[in-house]
Parts: structure tokens; sequence; C-alpha cells
């Protein structure tokens, strides 16, 4: 019976062993994964050069070459039927394609421009900040003549379906 305690203290003192040996070894694995590690510049260049081939795909051919995880969430559901474009047309004759949700509201719809704005911004260069409070004071939304007033109505309620032009118009003031 005296050697029962014995041999408990034994195997304590082999387990704790072994797991120092494990520590050891978790750490030493780490550097050898260090070691292994690819810049992060060098995987910025192989990622961009795998997501140009993916553009190339006829689904997301029409996405622009620095694609971002946004655009091509957002092709994927158009061809799911889960999203519709809706055409925002300014006055200098450019159309916007925008894409939102099909339960989208005028506010999602804002939204999605503005994001579209911005990435245009970035990609061409131009204005570094556009007043977004500014904007929707002085410019609307129209569709149908039917001005789009209330952010939280949805697109449908106001007829809007896929590929449908919506006007981006200035406000007029009134004397």
């Amino acid at each position: 019976m005296d050697e029962g305690p014995d041999l408990l203290n034994v195997e304590k003192g082999e387990l704790e062993e072994k797991s120092v040996v494990d520590d050891i070894k978790t750490e030493e694995e780490e550097e050898e994964e260090d070691e292994d590690a690819m810049p992060h510049s060098e995987f910025l260049d192989i990622f961009e050069e795998g997501l140009a081939l993916m553009v190339q795909d006829p689904l997301l051919c029409d996405l622009p070459i620095q694609v971002t995880l946004e655009e091509v969430n957002s092709q994927v559901a158009l061809e799911y039927g889960q999203a519709m474009t809706v055409r925002v047309c300014k006055g200098d004759g450019e159309v916007m394609p925008i894409v939102v949700v099909q339960s989208a509201t005028v506010l999602d719809l804002k939204k999605a421009i503005r994001r579209y704005m911005e990435l245009k911004q970035q990609r061409e260069g131009g204005v570094k900040h556009i007043g977004w409070k500014y904007v929707w004071r002085t410019f609307h939304l129209v569709f149908n003549g039917e001005k789009l007033e209330d952010d939280n109505g949805k697109l449908k309620d106001y007829g809007i379906r896929n590929r449908d032009e919506v006007t981006f118009l200035k406000t007029l003031r009134k004397k």
C-alpha cells in the first residue's frame, strides 16, 4: 500500500516532464512556421494575381481589376437573383450601375451610391472628400416623377425593379 502514493507521484512527475517537452516542441514549431511565413507584400502580390485571373471569369468580367470583396459578393448575388441593379442617372449624363439587395430601402440605395462614388474616386484619383450631408440636402432621387423622400421606404414600394433608372436631381429652392 505504501507503493501506491509513490507510483502516483512518479506518474505525476513524468506527466509534468512530458508537458514541458510538449511546450518546447510547440515553441520550436512556431519558430519554424515563422521562418516559413512569407512577407505581407509577397502575399498581396500572389493574391492580386489570383484575383485578376478570377475577374476574367465570364460571371465576373464586368468588375474592375482592383475589385473589392463587396463587389464580388454583389455580382454573385445578382447572378442568384438576390440583388438588383439600379441605374442612377446623373445630370451630366453619367449612369452609375448601383447594386442593392432585392429588399433594399432608399437609405440602402443612398449608401450604395456613396460606396460606388468612394471606390470610383479611389481608383481614378480626384476629389478626396465628399460632404454627403450636403449632397443629400442639395440633391434627391426621383423615379417616374416621384421623389424618393422616405429613407425607410422600400424600393419595391416605389415600383423600382431590376435595371430601372433613378434620376439624381438637384433640389430646387423655393423662393
